[in-house]
Parts: structure tokens; sequence; C-alpha cells
């Protein structure tokens, strides 16, 4: 008989993201920007690429892989982004009932398995579904990628929410929504307003200043409150890694909880570099997935930092036929002869 691991490997990362767009109207604002950031945080068909590899390293060094990108080790972690988050045990009881439970005489669809998940943990929680779809998305895609061995070894612990996230979740999505004050005349200043970037990481939180017009990237490498590289050896200069600031390294990656409005367009090279790196940046002028070095702020943004990044565009989605390295102003040669390398066959 199929288990439900078997049931959920039969869906391809495209069937998934599908069933999270349908699934999009159902979940709460707070959470609607999270849900599909996660899943280009932990992409399916990045994960069976590495763990179809014959040899593991050489394809790590390969796809230029820095930082952890093995969502075995964050299990519980993860997801830790997410209003959802608060339920994470509760999720994960109720995916292992759903795997103890499962009959493929049922029949059900992704979607519909995605529903029975959250339906059980908004009844445990007595909360409204709204705030359990996203979170119970997350824990089926993660037990679909570590499998139920190492899903159910986890703890199932996880911080208290703190700052903003111990709001209710209207007033999160409003509070992401504000801007920071100008002063009395900031209305008439055309130039030097000042604004904030909100940041979480695994291990990092806090805000930064960003100047009207300025990017992420640059705001960043003035935050020295502390010794970012301690915690994360990607962060040469403040929360946000950065090496190249040129979009020639695609580290700087983040995803946007809020305020993506507020930034300005992507450009073609944003646009081709993201494809480059494979992290399936969304259409559209000004979505949640962007390089902090080419997006400039115009008020208050909430982001994430992804605890990793790669460049797997080519061998991983086939996406680019033939990588044109344009040239930086930076010392990152090294840098990009292994975006080089990693776009290239064989």
């Amino acid at each position: 008989m199929s288990t439900l691991t078997e049931y959920l490997e039969q869906f391809t990362e495209a069937e998934w993201l599908a069933a999270i767009d349908e699934l999009l109207p159902s979940i709460h604002e707070v959470d609607r920007n999270a849900v599909q950031i996660w899943f280009r945080f932990y992409p399916l068909s990045f994960e069976r690429y590495v763990a179809g590899a014959e040899n593991r390293g050489e394809t790590v060094q390969g796809l230029a892989l820095k930082g952890d990108f093995d969502l075995k080790g964050q299990i519980d972690s993860s997801h830790h982004f997410l209003y959802g988050h608060r339920y994470w045990k509760t999720v994960r009881e109720c995916v292992v009932r759903e795997n103890t439970e499962f009959s493929p005489l049922r029949n059900t669809s992704l979607l519909e398995t995605i529903k029975h998940v959250s339906i059980c943990t908004a009844e445990k929680k007595k909360e409204d579904r709204s705030l359990t779809n996203a979170i119970a998305a997350i824990g089926l895609m993660t037990l679909n990628q570590v499998g139920i061995e190492a899903f159910q070894a986890g703890s199932g612990e996880m911080k208290d929410p703190s700052g903003i996230m111990k709001k209710a979740p209207d007033a999160i999505v409003a509070e992401r929504r504000k801007d920071d004050s100008q002063g009395l005349l900031g209305f008439l200043r055309t130039v030097d307003k000042k604004f904030s970037v909100a940041f979480s990481g695994l291990d990092s939180k806090g805000k930064f200043p960003i100047m009207l017009n300025e990017e992420i990237a640059s705001a960043s490498q003035k935050d020295t409150k502390q010794d970012w590289q301690a915690a994360d050896q990607r962060c040469w200069q403040g929360p946000v890694p950065i090496e190249c600031t040129s979009a020639s390294c695609g580290t700087c990656w983040v995803g946007v909880l809020g305020g993506e409005e507020k930034l300005t367009p992507v450009k073609p090279r944003e646009r081709r570099q993201m494809k480059v790196f494979g992290y399936n940046q969304p259409e559209g002028e000004k979505p949640f997935i962007r390089l902090a070095c080419q997006a400039r702020a115009e008020g208050n943004v909430t982001i994430v930092i992804p605890p990793w990044n790669g460049v797997f565009g080519k061998k991983v989605y086939g996406n680019i036929d033939e990588l044109e390295l344009e040239p930086v102003t930076t010392s990152a040669k090294k840098l990009r002869e292994l975006v080089k390398s990693a776009n290239t066959d064989g």
C-alpha cells in the first residue's frame, strides 16, 4: 500500500506551486508572501537534484553552494518567519497522523491533502484556517523532502514569537505597511528621506536604516552593530550576505515579507541573473524575491534572509542557454569563475 510520503513524491515542484497558488486566497495576508517565499527558499527540484547526485560533494561545489541548504537540519526552524510558525508542533502531530491514516483509496488531490492537515491544526489550536493553511503546506513539503523518520525525529519545538510577531495577524500586516515618520516638514523633502528595513534570518533579527532610493545591500553594509560574520560566514558586512554588489554572485537574494511595492521595479539584469541563480523570481515588476543589491527602497520594507545561496538555474531548471558575465568593479573574480562554472555542462 502506498504511504503518504510515496503519494507526495509523485508531484513536481510546479504542481506544488500550483496548489499553493490555488490556496493563496485562503491564506491570511500575514503569511501570503511568506509561504511563497519558503517554497522558493527550499525548492523541490533543487533538493531532488542534489539528493540524486552521484557525488554530493562535487555537486555542492559545482553549484557554488554556500550556507545551510539542507532542510533536514532545519525542520523545526526553516519557517521561523511565518506567523504560522507558532503552530508547528501541532502541524507536526497532524502530518504524522495524516501519514498514519493515509489511504491511496481516498484519492484526494494535493490541495485537499494540505487542507486535511490545516483543518486538523486549526481544530486543535482553535484558530481560523486562514492562519494554518500556509504552515500545513510547509509541513507536508518538509515531510516530502526529509522523509518520515527525520520528520518525526525533530523536537517540534520553536522559539516563542518576539517583537512585531507577538502582535495579532492584522496588526502585523498594518505595521509592515507603515513608513517611518519624516518629521513635521517631511512631506516637503524630496531627498535624504530615511526609512527602515526590518530583517530576520535563522539566527538574526533587527532593523537597519535605509535612505530613499538606496539599495538594500548598501544600507545593510553600514550596519555595524555586531559581528555579523560570527553568526553567518557569508556576511562580510551587515546582516545581508553580500559579495559583489553587482548581481553577479546571487549571494544577496532575499524574500520580501512586506513592502515589495516600495521597492524599485526589477530591471533586465536582475531578471536574467535570477534565472542564472535558479531563485525562481516571480514575474511582475515588484516580486517578493529580490536581489538586495538591485532593489532600491522607497519606503519601509520587511525582508527575510535565506540561509544559503548558489548557482543552479541551468543545471536544475535548464532555464539559461548561455551565461554572459558582465564586467564588475569588485574583486570578485574568483566568484565570477564559480558562477561561470556552475552554468556549464558537465
